[in-house]
């Protein structure tokens, strides 16, 4: 067994793997974040936008993956048109190729609807003919619901493998450390699958020099919703199956009760504690 990272080589694959990674541009966690007020949709313009931290883990779990066994790796963004920015960041760091669904009747989709529109791109325009691995991360840091990878295997109709910490390919088969509240587990499925990664999967590498020359030559496929075969019906927010209906600011921090210790200040913090209904 050769260890080459967090990812295994185990054995050998026979011929090349095809790689979809999935990658999405996040408003900065550092920056303001805040809902539009006319549709309480993520306002995107009013922060920078980065690629999500867990989608670098996802790039760099698939080149890996190219490094032991060959192949190609395809990244997959939903999004407006400066997702690009998120998804040349990924071809800098190594990926092969890119495919971008852009269209403004994606603005407000569920995550329902967002799954089934990535599905589509995957299996009818990245995958026509054939791919070995979907990867994505396990949850956006902007949208949280932690679902959509799950869904876009149920839609392709693939084992999905999910919050792995470690990954490996043997042959015809993936297998996963998987790390989630309950404990750990070990996870196996056959080719072609669907791996959502976490945190603790690995650590990204940095775009070289020669990385983000090369990356501006690499073809992004731009597609719309008519490129890609998807009905205007099937997404956007008058379509989806949440919203927001209200949104309000997060109220200013009040101040501290100061307490003053005559001799009984245990028990006016005990008081205070039980009135928060802290104890």
């Amino acid at each position: 067994m050769e260890q080459v990272g967090p990812v295994e080589q185990v054995g050998g694959r026979r011929g090349p793997m095809k790689i979809i990674v999935l990658v999405k541009q996040v408003p900065d966690t550092y920056s303001e974040r805040k809902l539009a007020e006319s549709d309480h949709t993520l306002d995107r313009d009013a922060s920078d936008a980065v690629i999500d931290e867990i989608n670098e883990r996802s790039v760099e779990a698939a080149l890996q993956l190219k490094e032991a066994h060959g192949g190609e790796v395809t990244v997959v963004c939903m999004g407006p048109e400066r997702a690009s920015d998120a998804i040349r960041k990924a071809l800098s760091m190594g990926a092969d190729n890119a495919v971008h669904l852009s269209d403004e009747a994606l603005h407000g989709s569920c995550a329902v609807q967002t799954a089934k529109a990535l599905a589509k791109v995957i299996n009818t325009v990245v995958g026509s003919d054939g791919y070995d691995l979907v990867i994505a991360g396990n949850e956006a840091s902007d949208g949280r619901t932690g679902a959509v990878p799950a869904m876009i295997a149920d839609v392709l109709g693939i084992p999905a493998l999910t919050h792995a910490q470690q990954l490996a390919v043997q042959g015809s088969t993936v297998t996963v450390t998987r790390g989630t509240e309950d404990g750990i587990t070990k996870l196996s499925a056959e080719l072609p699958a669907l791996v959502s990664v976490g945190e603790k999967l690995n650590e990204p590498r940095y775009p070289s020099f020669k990385g983000i020359m090369a990356a501006k030559k690499k073809k992004v496929a731009k597609l719309t919703l008519a490129d890609a075969g998807i009905d205007p019906s099937e997404v956007g927010l008058a379509n989806a199956l949440t919203s927001v209906t209200v949104a309000a600011p997060k109220a200013p921090k009040s101040g501290g009760e100061k307490i003053e210790d005559e001799g009984d200040g245990g028990v006016k913090i005990a008081a205070y504690l039980v009135g928060q209904k802290i104890i």
